[in-house]
């Protein structure tokens, strides 16, 4: 019995040293590695031509957020009117990312609720996107450099080839819209 015992404790021993081995920094096989990678964020919905509802990677809480440096024309909402183009600058961001996987850089800033920053599908900056087709302004007021010229620029060409919203001759940016109807509100 005591041959038993002994036995016992030293296989005991055995296994607890040989653990403290293997577990040591440099011994440490590390994690297991997944051959397949991680899903990014996808976007799950799109509310208009600027602000998505993103669902994070890994199962957080979806969040909203607002496409920086570009502003949309307004889609219609609750006892509001829409401005021209606004449903279409929304399907045009639908087209864009909509159930797609995403990189979603966020600036650190919120409005209303929602955080600010750019997302980019397979490499491609889809707020620049929305620019260059037409269907948003450079939200200059918002935009930091090295962003404001490149997005400027985009704009410049959309109007000179008359694509989306610059079909209208001229359009009437939400900024614009948003102050009007305001002021309505007030009368």
């Amino acid at each position: 019995m005591k041959n038993t015992l002994w036995l016992g404790v030293t296989l005991l021993l055995m296994g607890l040293i040989l653990a403290l081995y293997l577990l040591t920094p440099e011994r440490s096989p590390g994690p297991l590695k997944s051959s397949v990678p991680p899903a990014g964020d996808r976007v799950i919905t799109v509310k208009d031509g600027d602000t998505v509802v993103i669902a994070p990677a890994g199962g957080g809480k979806p969040y909203p957020c607002r496409l920086y440096g570009i502003d949309t024309p307004e889609t219609p909402k609750k006892r509001k009117q829409g401005q021209p183009y606004g449903q279409e600058a929304a399907d045009e961001l639908s087209s864009l990312v909509l159930g797609k996987e995403v990189k979603v850089l966020l600036t650190g800033d919120t409005t209303y609720n929602r955080q600010v920053g750019t997302i980019e599908v397979d490499g491609v900056n889809v707020n620049l996107e929305m620019v260059r087709r037409g269907y948003a302004w450079a939200y200059v007021q918002y935009l930091r450099r090295p962003h404001v010229s490149e997005y400027r620029e985009a704009e410049e060409d959309a109007r000179r080839q008359r694509l989306g919203l610059w079909q209208d001759h001229n359009p009437v940016p939400p900024w614009e819209f948003r102050k009007r109807q305001r002021l309505q509100k007030l009368d």
